[in-house]
C-alpha cells in the first residue's frame, strides 16, 4: 500500500511518477524501498489515467453498498425464491413417482 500511497502523493503534488521518485518519498517516509516493487509499480501505472481513475473510484465508492435493495429488486428476488421452491417440490415430487 505504502507504494501506491507514494504514487498518488506524487500526482497530487504534480511530479512524474517514476522510480526515482517513489524510492525518495518511501525513504523520506521512513520505509525501505523494494526495487522490484518500484519498477513494478511504475510499469503498472505507465498506462494509467490517475486523474481519472480516482474519480472513477470515488464514485465506487460513494455508491450504497449493503443497503436493503430498492423496491423492484426486493420484488424480484422474492418471485426468484418462489421460483425455486417450486423447482424443488417438483423435483421432489418426481423422485417420489420413482418409489411409487
Amino acid at each position: 500500500m505504502q507504494y501506491i500511497y507514494a504514487a498518488l502523493l506524487l500526482h497530487k503534488a504534480g511530479k512524474k511518477v517514476d522510480e526515482g521518485s517513489v524510492k525518495k518519498v518511501l525513504e523520506a517516509a521512513g520505509a525501505q524501498a523494494d526495487d522490484g516493487r518500484v519498477k513494478a509499480l511504475v510499469a503498472a501505472l505507465s498506462d494509467v489515467d490517475i486523474e481519472s481513475a480516482i474519480k472513477e473510484a470515488a464514485v465506487v465508492a460513494a455508491a450504497p453498498s449493503g443497503g436493503a435493495p430498492a423496491g423492484g429488486e426486493q420484488k424480484k428476488e422474492e418471485k426468484k425464491k418462489e421460483d425455486d421452491n417450486k423447482a424443488v417440490e417438483a423435483a421432489a415430487a418426481g423422485l417420489g413417482a420413482l418409489f411409487g
